[in-house]
């Protein structure tokens, strides 16, 4: 499905932090790769973690989730984000997608806030952000944090915006199958001073040590509820390798994106299958290509077809409301049916930055030679 990119400083970086006896976080490798980051997203603020779930969970203490609150969250997709508000012992509300994108959809939220309702975590699918005109509205309406799962979209963007600076607080997965990777990684977004100073508080076991180490205090003790979420200066240095490259590694995943997307609308017409599309107001970043097929039968016949050729394409996600821990530890707001449908249909097709033209080739070939019937 994907290959992680090998920067060309990896291997360099690497050996300066075994050179130089800093392997803890927060080293000269953390400095850099942060103040990378903050240039791609334009975030005011950026903290590195040890990954996008850890992100999340520091984000649910942030808010100070607890069992009085619910956070709607999308059933489509990945469980972090759900077990992020569950760890809490806060509720989490299903809502249902817009098939168009996957994206969260704010008529399905709308219908799902009560009173105990605090915030949404939104997903931005693929890479695509989702309507958040309409969820901004519905923040301001009723008085709501948001919070970016913005795991498939760094440098993504909603009408000139950076995806992941747009809520209250944004989070990315630096996992091997992510764009830029360090294996396992995170990062915290936020514009927010207040939110940033305690977030580095969290982020440290829940102590002071940061402003200890700059010199603002002249010892650090335990300030509030934390755990441990600062990376190795070993993940900090291949992320600023890959960060480095950043340029580089985008424009090889649009070259694979925009080859699918320019050989396809013919088969994909004529056998009912719908190709992933992106709204004008959007810049996507090229995290995946999928298609929906017709019915879940030809899914999986298409996923069949394509194993037997030696590509491995895959479907995504099995909806969070029907999960045995999302009927445990959430409810559902509204019916999430547009959601079922869509896991049931969907294939994403094999993409990475390194990917040659013969792999692309391929890929395309087989899936054209697969005809649904219908």
């Amino acid at each position: 499905m994907s290959h992680p990119y090998k920067s060309k400083a990896e291997r360099d970086n690497v050996l300066a932090v075994l050179d130089s006896g800093h392997a803890h976080g927060d080293g000269p490798f953390t400095a850099s790769a942060t103040t990378r980051l903050k240039r791609i997203t334009t975030a005011e603020h950026a903290l590195l973690t040890t990954s996008c779930t850890h992100a999340l969970e520091l984000a649910a203490l942030l808010l100070e989730l607890g069992p009085d609150d619910e956070v709607i969250v999308p059933s489509f997709t990945f469980p972090s984000m759900a077990a992020a508000v569950a760890l809490r012992g806060a509720t989490c509300v299903f809502a249902d997608i817009d098939p168009a994108t996957g994206n969260l959809d704010p008529e399905s939220v709308e219908a799902a806030i009560t009173n105990r309702t605090v915030a949404i975590i939104v997903m931005h699918y693929g890479g695509v952000a989702a309507d958040m005109e309409g969820l901004l509205a519905l923040s301001r309406r009723f008085g709501l944090a948001i919070i970016e799962d913005n795991a498939h979209g760094l440098g993504g963007t909603w009408r000139g915006q950076q995806l992941g600076t747009i809520g209250t607080m944004g989070t990315l997965s630096f996992h091997d199958t992510k764009n830029i990777h360090c294996g396992e990684g995170g990062a915290l977004l936020t514009n927010d001073s207040v939110l940033i100073g305690r977030a580095e508080i969290i982020r440290e076991k829940g102590t002071d040590r940061a402003r200890f180490m700059r010199g603002q205090v002249d010892k650090y003790s335990w300030q509030e509820i934390g755990s441990s979420y600062l990376p190795s200066e070993f993940n900090a240095a291949v992320l600023d390798a890959q960060l480095a490259e950043f340029d580089t590694i985008q424009a090889g995943r649009h070259r694979v994106w925009d080859s699918y997307a320019a050989a396809l609308p013919k088969w994909a017409a004529d056998n009912g299958f719908q190709l992933m599309s992106v709204p004008e107001d959007r810049g996507h970043t090229a995290h995946l290509f999928y298609l929906l097929a017709p019915d879940p039968e030809t899914q999986d016949g298409l996923l069949t077809h394509l194993r037997a050729h030696g590509v491995g394409a895959a479907f995504h996600y099995v909806p969070l409301d029907s999960s045995p821990a999302g009927l445990k530890f959430g409810r559902v707001g509204t019916t999430c049916r547009k959601s079922a449908d869509f896991a049931s249909r969907l294939v994403r097709l094999p993409l990475w930055a390194a990917m040659q033209d013969e792999h692309i080739d391929h890929v395309i070939e087989a899936v054209t030679e697969f005809t649904s019937i219908r």
